[in-house]
């Protein structure tokens, strides 16, 4: 399920003019290329909810003085794997629904680094991330015991803060079972996996999930 934008304000559509101490702020199906900054730093000590889904959107660098921001909405727009988010530690909530992520690894060690209090990650209809939107069968999404979710699993070993992913609460048997099949990510590098048999060898990972 993707996240929806959140209902907009009066002066909020795009134009807010002088409208300020805006805590949520939508612009939304506008088929933006850039981020309209101006706007949005107008409101920078009050925004708490920021929308800017289905836009064309590649690059949030400067969304980094957004010091009250807690939900980001990217939905539906053009990021890839090596976007470059500012160190953001007041978002909880990011939506990535839909977007041009097919490397889990990179991707998921920006939002470690860039998001570390972060609760709440959709990352559906994604290349690298199996759901029912893009051809992932029930198994690769919820069975836990058999190692072939490893999209689940691995994202969640990675922050260990994130009390939802896609549309599902993570469960306590998942952070188990993640902890005993990964490590945490260092560098981009060099990425290791705990072995899942019972040998204490440290094993480069090549995509999670597999070791050589």
């Amino acid at each position: 399920m993707e996240m929806g934008g959140p209902p907009a304000l009066p002066g909020q559509s795009g134009q807010p003019g002088q409208v300020l101490g805006l805590q949520s702020l939508s612009f939304a199906y506008q088929g933006l290329l850039d981020i309209p900054y101006e706007a949005i730093l107008a409101q920078q000590n009050t925004l708490e909810v920021l929308d800017l889904s289905y836009n064309l959107l590649e690059d949030p660098a400067l969304l980094v003085e957004l010091e009250k921001l807690s939900t980001l909405n990217l939905d539906c727009n053009c990021f890839s794997s090596h976007v470059k988010f500012p160190y953001m530690p007041s978002v909880t909530t990011l939506c990535v629904n839909k977007n041009k992520i097919s490397n889990l690894p990179i991707f998921v060690e920006e939002i470690r680094t860039k998001f570390p209090n972060i609760k709440f990650l959709s990352m559906m209809n994604n290349e690298a991330a199996p759901s029912y939107f893009n051809g992932g069968s029930l198994i690769q999404y919820i069975d836990y015991s058999s190692h072939s979710d490893t999209h689940r699993l691995y994202v969640i070993s990675q922050l260990p803060s994130l009390e939802i992913l896609d549309d599902t609460e993570v469960q306590g048997k998942e952070r188990v079972q993640a902890k005993k099949t990964y490590r945490v990510q260092r560098t981009r590098e060099q990425l290791y996996c705990r072995p899942v048999d019972t040998t204490l060898q440290r094993r480069k990972v090549v995509s999670p999930g597999v070791c050589v």
